[in-house]
């Protein structure tokens, strides 16, 4: 247990204790009653469950209490775990910030998210969470992004990043990664509140064990502060047979503990003192208890305690991470308390009855404030102190379009990516000084080694490069505060978290940022669900997944993605770019990087290629007028690389890596009498956008299919990528043409890059195939 060091400058403890016991019974009526509301209340003609948790908000609301209406300040923010939604929405009614009819909108169309979200919700979230472990990460990415910012643009302040998080979640693989990640252990801006309640979704959790968890979060360098018992327990402790009444319940099984919760005091009274050594001492002391004393005294655990929450608070370390383990009863002060399947369970008419009586509220006005006193005026005393100023948010500085210089020679859609961001810190200072780099120690095999020399590791603290001297040493590896890129360790769902936290800046603080992840293509998938989350909450990024596709042929199968070429499709709020050659690769990173920082805004994805490519079959035009028109058609999803003589008997619609297979194949056919136009294909998402546009689903620009496809030169397609062929395959509904996807349908190979190729049907011969079965050539 930790000391009782908090004093209230502004009331005595005992005052500010009762203050706060009365605001916290109006957090679990209000939260009850918002779930039996969208439930009971509200007309459902559908019949269909409307659904809300109870359970999981009664066993928070001692520690929101104390955390909302004691503890934080302005500048701090807090993650809460998405089943407490209701029980943040009646804190936020508590503090003037949501009126009562908004209440009565949990889960209906445009009302209050079943989660809490920073984009959907129209009271203060300061992290949208809803997918389990990412919601008690993101305060960690929050804290050094802030950090980030307040080094290079001040203004973001020195607040705590909290995150309230149920015990199952840390289940999640997610949170280790982020616990023992080495950036974290300095950031003492960091708490995490776990609620432990014991119980998942399913069951009581058999054998969790508090000591073993805090054994893991001590060993990454965190404090670790335990609340098991409250006061009336702890009272209990010292009377004779007090410590076996503590010995018995610190060795009791979780499951036996939760039974007990749901005794009779008669069966409390049997139950209880068990069948050991400590029988005799518990049947002594449960004898001088009355009936309230042992119900209560059974279910006075340390995160219920309002005193004990306060008094953690105030020895939280504020030099490395804080766990806080509270101890609590899932569905607390409800008849479901402790219940194994109380998860999604509903008060009865009659219990929820009960509980207005409890709580002093009143079932028949629900949303009746409280009444004038000491909690009123906490409440309003609070809301003041927690308000904060509206966020000015500066405009991102201008991107450039075009470096104005066109590749020659042989080269790769990667080192374009390296060399652009090298160009952009000589061409446009203002907006390079934004760029933040983040990859999983693979900076030197994704061409970042330049752009890492030229502005540094980001460090909270300098730190001594010891090859700074070694002739040898091509990357020089400078961590300082004022340095542009941040290396995690290897963990891609650590990467994108960071990535969508830095991308949120530009709202939290009003400081844009420029955030760019680089990770190996193949793992791209398994970062997917945090970084689509973060796109979810506001955060904008561009990720930069290279190299990719079977065109790793010497990797084998593990390493060579299928899927995520057909990201843009699929993802909202994100656009995807395939680059085939180095210049469309720079054009498409600039507009990616102007995306960012921006309430009109997004993210981008941008999948690079290692395979080197004669870059004079871009055939860049040189004119000024014909290369724009170049660049805007590249950026907006596609542009016509080669128009046959006269009509077309076939289009081939490639994209980045398989580019030359296309032109080469154009030219095999042209030999054989089968005229073909070749379309570099850059972006399906923007293209299937505008075909979305065309049927009025959208409201994209629609030009560019006129440009790329016009129509009077439609003709069967063969569409080609290094990735699965249902990314391009709707292409053919831009004319209704027919058409033949090709690309990678199962795992591949290793092997030489025309072995690879002729096994997933990707290489020139089975597009001139493809071609002649469309055009019904003999």
């Amino acid at each position: 247990m930790v000391p009782d060091t908090t004093t209230s400058p502004r009331t005595g403890r005992q005052e500010l204790l009762t203050a706060l016991g009365e605001i916290e019974q109006r957090v679990l009526w209000l939260s009850a009653a918002t779930i039996d509301h969208a439930n009971r209340v509200r007309p459902n003609p559908t019949g269909l469950k409307v659904g809300g948790h109870q359970a999981s908000c009664a066993s928070m609301v001692s520690i929101m209490t104390t955390l909302w209406f004691h503890e934080l300040t302005a500048d701090d923010r807090v993650s809460v775990k998405p089943h407490a939604s209701p029980a943040l929405h009646a804190v936020n009614h508590l503090l003037g910030e949501l009126p009562a009819e908004a209440l009565t909108t949990l889960r209906s169309f445009g009302g209050l998210q079943s989660y809490p979200s920073r984009t959907k919700d129209p009271d203060p979230v300061d992290y949208s969470t809803g997918s389990v472990g990412i919601g008690a990460t993101a305060p960690i990415w929050g804290a050094l992004a802030r950090r980030y910012v307040e080094g290079r643009f001040p203004g973001a302040g020195t607040g705590r990043q909290y995150a309230l998080l149920g015990d199952a979640e840390l289940d999640e693989g997610a949170c280790w990664e982020a616990v023992q990640d080495p950036m974290v252990a300095g950031l003492g801006e960091v708490v995490w509140i776990v609620d432990l309640n014991r119980q998942s979704l399913d069951r009581v959790v058999p054998a969790l064990s508090a000591e073993r968890l805090a054994g893991m979060f001590e060993a990454a360098g965190w404090q670790v502060l335990t609340l098991k018992y409250g006061e009336q327990l702890t009272e209990l402790f010292s009377r004779p047979g007090g410590e076996a009444l503590r010995t018995r319940l610190d060795t009791m099984g979780n499951p036996e503990y939760q039974r007990l919760l749901r005794c009779t005091p008669a069966e409390l009274r049997d139950r209880l003192p068990g069948t050991g050594s400590t029988r005799e001492p518990l049947e002594r002391l449960v004898a001088t208890l009355d009936d309230d004393a042992l119900h209560s005294a059974v279910r006075n655990l340390g995160g219920h305690d309002l005193g004990a929450l306060l008094d953690a608070y105030a020895a939280i370390d504020d030099t490395r991470p804080t766990v806080i383990l509270a101890y609590t009863v899932k569905g607390r002060g409800l008849h479901s308390e402790g219940h194994p399947q109380n998860h999604s369970s509903l008060l009865t008419r009659d219990q929820l009855a009960d509980l207005a009586t409890r709580t002093g509220a009143d079932p028949d006005d629900p949303w009746r404030p409280l009444p004038d006193g000491a909690a009123a005026r906490l409440c309003a005393e609070r809301a003041g102190e927690l308000r904060r100023p509206p966020v000015e948010r500066i405009a991102p500085p201008p991107v450039p379009t075009d470096f104005g210089r066109t590749p020659g020679g042989t080269g790769t859609t990667q080192q374009a990516f390296g060399r652009a961001l090298l160009d952009l810190s000589r061409s446009a200072p203002e907006a390079a000084a934004r760029v933040v780099t983040v990859s999983p120690d693979v900076s030197s095999s994704t061409n970042l080694g330049g752009w890492l020399n030229k502005v540094g590791v980001w460090s909270p603290t300098e730190r001594v490069d010891w090859f700074a001297d070694d002739a040898e040493t091509i990357l020089h590896w400078r961590e300082n505060p004022t340095g542009q890129h941040v290396e995690l360790g290897i963990a891609e769902t650590n990467l994108v978290g960071l990535l969508g936290e830095l991308g949120a800046t530009w709202s939290r603080w009003g400081q844009p940022l420029l955030p760019i992840g680089i990770m190996y293509d193949p793992f791209v998938n398994r970062a997917l669900e945090p970084w689509q989350f973060g796109i979810y909450a506001g955060g904008q990024s561009l990720l930069v997944g290279t190299p990719s596709g079977v065109t790793l042929a010497p990797e084998g199968g593990a390493h060579q993605s299928i899927t995520t070429p057909s990201l843009g499709l699929e993802q909202p709020g994100c656009t995807t770019w395939e680059p085939a050659f180095a210049q469309d690769a720079e054009w498409c990173v600039l507009a990616a990087l102007s995306l960012l920082g921006r309430t009109d805004g997004g993210s981008a994805y941008l999948r690079l290629s290692t395979r080197p490519v004669d870059q004079s079959l871009a055939a860049v035009p040189a004119d000024p007028a014909a290369r724009e028109r170049r660049r805007r058609q590249a950026v907006a999803g596609a542009y016509g690389l080669r128009r046959a003589e006269g009509t077309p008997d076939v289009t081939l619609a490639a994209m980045g890596a398989m580019v030359p297979e296309a032109l080469a194949a154009a030219d095999r056919l042209a030999s054989l009498g089968v005229a073909a136009d070749v379309v570099c294909v850059t972006s399906p998402g923007l293209l299937f956008r505008a075909t979305q546009a065309r049927r009025g689903l959208d409201d994209a620009p629609q030009w560019v299919l006129d440009q790329a496809f016009p129509a009077e030169r439609a003709a069967p397609l063969v569409t080609l990528l290094d990735g699965h062929p249902h990314t391009l395959a709707f292409l053919g509904t831009v004319h209704n043409t027919p058409v033949t996807p090709l690309g990678v349908t199962h795992f591949g190979q290793s092997g030489a890059l025309d072995e690879v190729y002729r096994h997933h049907g990707i290489d020139t011969e089975s597009v001139v195939r493809a071609a002649l079965d469309l055009t019904h050539r003999p």
